[in-house]
């Protein structure tokens, strides 16, 4: 078994999935973690199939965090000296002013962003140490450094990733354990069709008349990142559209 254990959340799809088959193409091994079982086994397969390299697919909810640490806890030994975390699981739900804001989408939002990151971060945290080496990527956005109409929660918790990221970074800082963000701009991915709560119609507009940015766009930033040596850490990278100036300003083709 190499060397190499990368645990992902959120791996079925996205920038998880594009991260996911980059690190196996780099002989890493994969812990895929997400809600939907059926294609995180599909993944499992293919790249175990094409790289040769072992994979373990988990049924897991962020939100959840007893299920968090029994999940970690309970790994197998030889599964338990991750060198990456890739904290991907994230969503947006709905895009209203605050005022009309839905209070069960922003608890989805806090539970999952935030939250989320916060129990998967300190059970693999507590690996990490024991085994004196790991790399934490957390994925934020452009949502995180700047503010856009309608995206106000949304952008709160995104936000809070920014900050923990930074905290993180300082706490472990005595520690050879490297904390990065990457912060992406519109990247056409699920994220819209989650937003607008499966509407594909809705979701497609979003990225019409524009070149935006792909997750394996996301997922090439992220492996510079973890392929630096051990002396360099990269603090944080923001990733945009050429379009895209500025978190809500896209220009699109006429």
């Amino acid at each position: 078994m190499s060397n190499n254990i990368a645990f992902i959340t959120g791996a079925s799809s996205g920038i998880g999935k594009a991260c996911a088959i980059l690190l196996a193409k780099n002989n890493y091994n994969l812990i895929l973690t997400g809600r939907r079982q059926n294609l995180l086994s599909e993944l499992k397969v293919n790249l175990e199939s094409r790289y040769s390299i072992q994979c373990l697919a988990i049924k897991l909810d962020v939100r959840n965090r007893k299920e968090v640490e029994s999940t970690i806890q309970n790994l197998p030994t030889e599964w338990k000296k991750i060198n990456v975390l890739i904290n991907n699981a994230g969503l947006a739900m709905g895009l209203s002013t605050i005022d009309k804001g839905n209070v069960d989408h922003w608890e989805t939002m806090i539970d999952t962003n935030i939250k989320g990151l916060l129990y998967v971060t300190k059970n693999i945290i507590s690996l990490m140490l024991a085994n004196n080496s790991g790399h934490i990527v957390n994925v934020g956005s452009i949502a995180g450094k700047e503010v856009y109409a309608n995206g106000n929660v949304y952008c709160a918790t995104k936000h809070a990733v920014d900050a923990l990221n930074r905290s993180m970074r300082l706490d472990l800082s005595p520690y050879p354990i490297k904390v990065s963000a990457i912060h992406p701009g519109a990247v056409e991915t699920e994220f819209s069709i989650v937003r607008f709560e499966g509407d594909k119609n809705r979701a497609k507009v979003v990225y019409e008349g524009f070149e935006n940015l792909v997750a394996d766009d996301v997922a090439e930033a992220v492996w510079f990142m973890l392929n630096r040596p051990q002396h360099v850490n990269i603090n944080e990278m923001t990733i945009m559209p050429t379009a895209q100036p500025m978190a809500g300003v896209i220009n699109r083709k006429s």
